[in-house]
């Protein structure tokens, strides 16, 4: 255990399973304080403080608030990690789809940040840190509704970046690959093969195999910690060198 950000309080949306739950676990490793909302907190261990929340509602998430400012006087590390998935392209993809994707993803991250900020701006080592993806960068096929909301994603981190700059708010965002999570896994299952579809997809990164949540966790406390003070704007990719390697076949 190190204590990087010990008596820090941090509050990581989708903690509940996944990277989120990654995320949560290693923050409170090296010392933060944790709050998990996510829509089924009851169902993970007691290292933190669980709420639930919905971040596809702007009600709940400002009720939300409300009770974290119960718990705590400040935030200094807020994850926006709460995300959902869709497969297809332009053609197949409905308009349910591209609204239900959006309203979670993109607003999402608008949403819990917009409610966070007064809390952020009580810390002196304020950091957000957003959930992106390798899909914001690369092209990849049947994911125009996902790979269209992380793109945003990864603007809008900039754009925040830019807004809070002055008021000592830093803005970053991790790109990880194609992870072992359960929502991969669940991909996986709905395959004709799922064995063949696992390797198709290692394959495509660089390093040949899925990238962990663990090692995503570790990105994001690696920007969290006030030891990168200078390091804001940012999209760090965690994603086997898939973004930026060309290997021989």
């Amino acid at each position: 255990m190190t204590d990087g950000l010990q008596g820090l309080i941090a509050v990581v949306t989708g903690a509940a399973s996944g990277i989120g739950l990654a995320t949560a676990r290693r923050l409170h490793s090296e010392g933060a304080r944790v709050i998990g909302l996510d829509l089924v907190p009851g169902a993970v261990d007691t290292f933190a403080t669980w709420i639930r929340c919905d971040v596809g509602s702007a009600e709940e998430v400002e009720k939300t608030f409300r009770e974290v400012a119960d718990h705590v006087e400040r935030i200094d590390i807020l994850v926006n990690n709460a995300g959902i998935g869709a497969v297809g392209d332009v053609e197949s993809a409905v308009e349910d789809d591209w609204v239900r994707v959006f309203n979670v993803n993109v607003m999402g991250v608008a949403r819990v940040s917009r409610a966070a900020l007064p809390l952020l701006r009580k810390s002196s080592h304020a950091s957000i840190v957003n959930i992106c993806s390798i899909a914001a960068t690369v092209g990849l096929p049947d994911r125009a509704v996902y790979s269209a909301s992380k793109g945003a994603i990864q603007s809008m981190t900039m754009a925040m970046a830019a807004d809070h700059a002055r008021e000592g708010i830093r803005v970053n965002c991790v790109n990880p690959g194609t992870a072992d999570t359960p929502w991969v896994n669940r991909l996986l299952d709905q395959a004709a093969d799922p064995a063949a579809e696992k390797a198709r997809l290692s394959a495509r990164q660089p390093i040949g195999r899925l990238i962990t949540a663990d090692e995503v966790a570790s990105a994001v406390a690696y920007l969290a910690n006030p030891a990168q003070a200078s390091t804001t704007g940012i999209a760090l990719a965690v994603d086997g060198g898939m973004n930026g390697l060309r290997l021989p076949a």
